[in-house]
């Protein structure tokens, strides 16, 4: 990692080289550049080159590579506790979300990923996330019914699905494109800019937001990797991550509005479905975490 008193950290992410969290992950590097004056650089793979997510958070735990952006869904195999980011309407809207993210609740998770050989550096925001379909729109829960429909690699996210009524489909987003293409799955859900970029809307034309849930992305760093740096170096990357949140977060903004701007001139029907209806079908899927390890998380992001 080390070599002619420069330090280099090696970064993978999934997404495409346009998307708003690589633009935020070149942001740090630049911010890591400045505060090291030079001594540490940031190298991005993105697009999946190194793995999918959890093939990532794999290679963090032992060393191989120094950062990643996953979803906190994937997470959930590693701390349990994360499976809070999937039950949907949960969080209110987006000041509500990241109140939570900003609290103990949110930090104390951050932390919780230490005990697996990851170090939590931040959030970055993932928007809210909603259905989208090829044939026909979601209006209702109803419409959900009998349609296969691709889910983030989660046991919550699968459980959510299921309790609304479709048959939800894990399926690595790399693939998430032939399979909607070839009918293996009727739709799947996201927030704007990852709907736009993936051209998902050019296959599933019906973008139903019912704003199910808020997952954010984590940034990640290996902890054997951030034990091995310098208390200045550890400083630095903490400094280019709070500036990269910052920045994030109002990039997120104006991609979500150019993503549904995008996507409704190119054909989509947009549909603003009665929310109460989704809200119903989860008081029963709510109450089944009564003795989960997200119980009192649960009641604590519910009074915030």
């Amino acid at each position: 990692m080390t070599k002619n008193e420069k330090t280099t950290l090696t970064l993978g992410h999934t997404h495409d080289t346009r998307h708003v969290v690589h633009v935020a992950m070149q942001y740090m590097a630049e911010r890591i550049k400045h505060y090291s004056n030079g001594k540490m650089e940031v190298v991005i793979y993105p697009g999946a080159q190194l793995g999918t997510e959890r093939e990532m958070i794999e290679l963090l735990q032992i060393g191989s590579l120094s950062m990643t952006k996953v979803s906190a869904s994937p997470l959930e195999g590693f701390v349990p506790e994360m499976q809070v980011f999937g039950i949907p309407y949960l969080m209110r809207d987006r000041e509500h979300f990241w109140r939570v993210l900003d609290s103990d609740i949110g930090q104390g998770l951050l932390k919780k990923v230490e005990k697996v050989r990851l170090k939590g550096m931040g959030y970055f925001d993932a928007g809210s996330r909603s259905f989208y379909t090829s044939h026909g729109p979601i209006n209702t829960p109803d419409d959900l019914i009998g349609k296969k429909i691709r889910v983030l690699n989660s046991p919550t996210a699968v459980a959510a699905v299921k309790a609304l009524g479709g048959a939800a489909t894990p399926i690595a987003w790399g693939e998430l494109y032939a399979a909607l293409q070839q009918g293996v799955v009727d739709g799947a859900e996201n927030n704007p800019p990852s709907y736009f970029i993936s051209r998902h809307y050019e296959i599933a034309k019906y973008y139903s937001l019912d704003e199910h849930t808020f997952v954010p992305d984590v940034i990640l760093a290996s902890l054997p990797v951030w034990q091995g740096l310098s208390r200045e170096q550890q400083a630095w990357l903490t400094a280019a991550m709070r500036d990269a949140v910052a920045h994030q977060k109002l990039l997120w903004q104006k991609a979500s509005e150019e993503a549904m701007l995008a996507v409704e001139q190119a054909g989509t029907t947009i549909i603003y479905p009665d929310k109460a209806s989704f809200q119903a079908k989860m008081v029963d899927f709510h109450a089944s975490f009564a003795d989960s390890p997200v119980a009192e998380q649960i009641i604590q992001i519910k009074k915030m």
